[in-house]
């Protein structure tokens, strides 16, 4: 059986083996829920800048994921937008009625998403297993065609339909919202 704890990068069974990467366990999801995608591999990447010199924001819309918090820390957000886009923070905390909005820290990325920063994805809910991160995308990106995430791994792209994201997302139960940036 297939536990949901996710310690570097690494999936693992109840009784600690291993059972498949994090990338194994999304790629395994997608195909269960028959949802088309291609994953194109690359050098490890942190940031968009790093991914427009590779030349994979030119295959479709690449999309930069915040992971944030509220002021008391009792709800967490991952903010899918545009990669050129800036998010106005307090605009945003105010439209999700969470009043102040921060960056939430790398352990409480790890601890919610089993991700690591330069990793953040919206593929990470499924590491979520009580579905408390909501996932909030820009109304830009509604209806897209082609929208480029990571498979809970810095090291490829997937390349995925804004509908079939929803479906991963809402399908583990999580909170999808689209709101106008």
């Amino acid at each position: 059986m297939i536990s949901d704890n996710a310690i570097n990068d690494v999936c693992f069974d109840n009784n600690g083996g291993i059972v498949m990467t994090q990338r194994e366990a999304v790629l395994e999801r997608l195909n269960t829920l028959g949802i088309p995608y291609e994953l194109v591999e690359h050098p490890a990447v942190f940031t968009i800048d790093e991914m427009e010199r590779l030349g994979v924001t030119l295959d479709g819309e690449v999309v930069k994921n915040l992971f944030l918090r509220d002021a008391k820390k009792r709800r967490f957000f991952l903010v899918t937008v545009q990669k050129d886009k800036q998010v106005d923070l307090r605009r945003l905390g105010e439209l999700l009625g969470a009043g102040r909005l921060s960056f939430a820290s790398a352990e409480l990325l790890e601890q919610f998403l089993g991700l690591h920063q330069g990793e953040v994805t919206p593929m990470g809910v499924l590491n979520d297993r009580d579905a408390k991160v909501e996932v909030v995308f820009d109304q830009d990106l509604e209806g897209h065609p082609r929208l480029g995430v990571h498979p809970n791994e810095n090291t490829a792209t997937l390349w995925m339909s804004y509908g079939d994201i929803r479906r991963v997302v809402e399908g583990n139960g999580n909170p999808f919202r689209c709101v106008r940036l």
